[in-house]
């Protein structure tokens, strides 16, 4: 018996398990680097004498692109499966940072970060969410919650990181740095990756397929085409528009507010990684929450607490109140991308659940684009964040409203 086979056949070995932790590795690494650009804004201000909006707008066209392309990412995915398209995303995001340390005009910056580090950054949410939505059924939401720790990890890690490579080495060279390692840890992640538990002669949260490999169980849902005439699937589309922009405008935002509020440039770093060591409660909780009270209503508690959190911001004028902003909007935070995934399999079912989820982020992301330039806009002009910080409250709370009345459509059409 070969080894292969002996692994198929090894009913104690689930190899859905290794698919989590590759997971999230790609999460922390993938998200904790590119939310890392803020820790790279300053610098670029004090040495290009930048504006804060043309700098945002750098990775607006980031997160932007990010979203066009997962579309794409998400029928290769779904297509093709998951292990070739990381290795592209390893050689990009390397790219990416490594040419943003040669930067010296504003096109470059565009082109370096907005542009390649884009291709890069497009399947990070893809690839984790599909797999573990295809790996697990009964414990789906505690094994997203688990995966998106990763993204937790990243974020309250990497700033830090990369603000004392700053701090030690310059901008520049610490974007070598940063790059490099992105190569090595995403390329080698990708090669553990498997598109489903048919490929291992597994069925979903263990166990062994029927003789011969074939999968045990059709993959259920809407097509993407199906799922697009539904009402669920835009006011999904819209929800993500919405809190994108709050999400992306703080994360950006939040280490130059920090500063201009007299925190020292780790300090105000700090907040970056309060924010995503409070995440990883928040996925963990809301991975359990998932499975136990649904996906909305954890939705719901989600957004209350985010809306909490920017109103909270609105009276923060010391760095304990900051740091207080950043937990209660980490978890929010961390809640809400936990249950993204494991609402679109409970709207839609999984058959085309890495292309439905591209799309969702794909009008997520053109908010989270337009949020962070605005927000650079309106501080450029007024010399303050409060009026971004009053329509984050407005935009959190209209997504209140539309996640109470999502409703699946998986039933209409499917048997």
């Amino acid at each position: 018996m070969n080894p292969q086979s002996s692994l198929n056949h090894d009913r104690t070995f689930f190899y859905g398990y290794v698919i989590i932790a590759a997971c999230f590795l790609i999460q922390s690494i993938g998200v904790g680097t590119y939310i890392a650009f803020g820790v790279f804004f300053k610098p670029l201000l004090s040495e290009f004498g930048w504006s804060r909006a043309t700098v945002s707008g750098a990775s607006s066209l980031a997160y932007f692109l990010m979203g066009v392309l997962g579309v794409f990412s998400g029928f290769v995915n779904d297509r093709f499966g998951p292990r070739a398209l990381m290795g592209v995303t390893a050689l990009f995001y390397c790219a990416g940072y490594v040419l943003l340390s040669q930067v010296n005009a504003v096109w470059q910056l565009y082109l370096f970060f907005g542009v390649v580090l884009a291709i890069g950054l497009s399947p990070i949410d893809v690839i984790p969410m599909t797999l573990t939505a295809r790996w697990f059924v009964r414990r789906r939401g505690m094994m997203t919650g688990i995966v998106k720790v990763g993204t937790g990890a990243g974020q309250m890690t990497i700033p830090l990181i990369s603000g004392l490579l700053i701090l030690h080495y310059g901008w520049r060279q610490a974007g070598v740095i940063i790059g490099l390692g992105a190569l090595v840890i995403l390329g080698g992640t990708g090669l553990f990756l498997r598109r489903d538990p048919a490929q291992m002669g597994q069925m979903p949260d263990g166990g062994s397929a029927p003789a011969g490999g074939a999968p045990a169980r059709k993959e259920h849902g809407l097509t993407l085409r199906e799922a697009s005439r539904t009402t669920p699937f835009w006011l999904f589309c819209i929800m993500n528009f919405l809190v994108f922009n709050c999400l992306l405008t703080t994360m950006l935002h939040i280490v130059p507010h920090g500063s201009d509020m007299g925190l020292d440039p780790i300090r105000a770093a700090g907040l970056l990684s309060t924010i995503g060591g409070m995440s990883m409660a928040g996925r963990l909780l809301t991975g359990y929450a998932v499975d136990r009270i649904g996906n909305r209503k954890s939705l719901t508690i989600c957004l209350v607490l985010l809306i909490s959190g920017f109103l909270w911001l609105q009276a923060a004028g010391s760095a304990w109140m900051l740091y207080l902003f950043a937990a209660v909007y980490g978890i929010a935070h961390g809640s809400y991308f936990t249950v993204m995934s494991p609402l679109v399999a409970e709207l839609f079912g999984i058959a085309s659940h890495g292309a439905i989820l591209g799309i969702g982020f794909l009008f997520g992301n053109f908010g989270g684009s337009l949020g962070p330039v605005l927000a650079g806009l309106v501080f450029d002009n007024l010399h303050s964040y409060r009026p971004v910080f009053l329509a984050m409250i407005a935009l959190a709370a209209a997504t209140l409203i539309l996640a109470n009345i999502l409703k699946p459509a998986v039933h209409k059409g499917v048997s």
